[in-house]
């Protein structure tokens, strides 16, 4: 039986550089759930569907050849039995990406490969509902969480290091219409699982942060 650790966390939480360390420390599988929302949106612009269109994305979801698999511990998104991988990164596809995921459809398809996917492999998984509604029966959950202004500094570092600047109060803005966004959506929104350690990063490392959450796994 495979092992699945979920870790959810609103917007700047840290939670994927979280995921990914603790993935390779265990030398265990990272799922970069947000690719295979861009390996739908490429499969949608290669076959000629609007990613705007509720009909025509429900239409290519409803017989789509999309899967999610791990050669030598990488992850591959093949469409059509090709690695879309190094195609999903352009301006294009991530506009695709953002209309295409906001169809029920798409997400319904892609919760079930994650799900799929969970079976036959020991993953890491982050999100905003891994541990509530995607992997409700994850045998490890953590709710990564930090206060709001130092979530807002960690993305304005950010955008500036990757040369996107903005300013910290637009930044701050922003975030704080994520965090209503992700809590007030309709279908399975931002909430801490019942069952799930609340790891609280404000004040903490990165390296703090991954040291407690395996000292919590290792305590299971």
């Amino acid at each position: 039986m495979s092992i699945n650790i979920a870790i959810d966390g609103p917007s700047g939480s840290g939670k994927s550089t979280l995921a990914k360390r603790i993935a390779k420390r265990l030398g265990i599988n990272y799922l970069d759930t947000g690719s295979m929302y861009r390996a739908a949106a490429y499969a949608a612009v290669q076959s000629g569907v609007d990613a705007r269109s509720e009909s025509e994305v429900d239409a290519l979801m409803s017989d789509i050849d999309l899967k999610t698999v791990y050669v030598r511990g990488e992850q591959h998104n093949l469409f059509r039995g090709q690695n879309v991988m190094p195609y999903i990164r352009t301006p294009e596809i991530s506009t695709a990406a953002s209309d295409i995921s906001a169809h029920p459809s798409v997400r319904h398809k892609l919760v079930a490969m994650q799900r799929d996917v969970a079976k036959n492999y020991d993953l890491v998984l982050d999100g905003r509902d891994i541990g509530t509604f995607v992997l409700p029966d994850a045998k490890y959950k953590f709710f990564v969480t930090a206060d709001i202004k130092e979530r807002a500094k960690r993305r304005h570092l950010e955008l500036q290091q990757r040369g996107t600047p903005q300013p910290y109060e637009d930044v701050l803005g922003e975030m704080r219409e994520r965090d209503y966004n992700d809590t007030n959506r309709a279908l399975a929104p931002l909430m801490q699982a019942s069952d799930a350690v609340l790891i609280d990063t404000t004040k903490m490392t990165i390296e703090d942060a991954v040291n407690e959450i395996l000292r919590r796994i290792e305590q299971e």
